[in-house]
């Protein structure tokens, strides 16, 4: 019995391992903050690890997980939960330009991310940054794939204002991969 155990848990890290930097990263978009991003995916693996053992040879823990993610921040927003607005400061220019100019869009896009509703927030991450089809969304969110067109349409439209009339639009625009694989 604990050697079942031991493998479950052996398992579980290394999805932990395998995965675990792209739901933060998905976590740091919905949140806008790195320290409330790091202790939602901490909470989120604790709800995964105590339903590990339930999920199904053939579930995708990823999707699952990806879930539990979005879900926790929404209770999370509704719970007020977010007491500190912590102020995101550069570090010194000790890289390349390129990687300074990086940084510094992606600082930009971060904040216009933060300022947008969430559930338009969701939408535009789970589209362009986890890349899932509408219909994936719709169901990740618990609304309809109308709703997702709506909040996409709506956020994308925020975020230009926001980011102003210099933004590429193919860059914030861009058609996801499984629209574009579809041949």
């Amino acid at each position: 019995m604990r050697g079942e155990a031991d493998d479950l848990d052996e398992r579980f890290a290394a999805f932990v391992r395998g995965h675990g930097e792209r739901h933060l990263r998905l976590a740091v978009l919905l949140t806008g903050d790195w320290h409330a991003a790091e202790d939602l995916v901490q909470a989120s693996l604790v709800k995964l690890y105590q339903a590990w053992p339930r999920l199904e040879t053939d579930a995708d823990p990823d999707a699952y997980l990806r879930r539990i993610v979005v879900n926790t921040h929404r209770s999370w927003w509704r719970a007020r939960w977010r007491r500190e607005k912590p102020v995101a400061a550069l570090p010194d220019g000790t890289g390349a330009e390129d990687m300074a100019d990086t940084h510094a869009i992606g600082t930009l896009v971060r904040q216009a991310l933060a300022r947008l509703p969430r559930q338009q927030r969701a939408v535009l991450v789970l589209r362009y940054f986890e890349d899932l089809p509408e219909a994936e969304i719709a169901s990740v969110l618990g609304c309809s794939p109308g709703s997702v067109k709506t909040h996409a349409h709506r956020g994308l439209r925020t975020l230009r204002e926001l980011l102003g009339g210099d933004w590429p639009q193919p860059a914030v625009n861009r058609m996801p991969a499984h629209e574009r694989d579809r041949g």
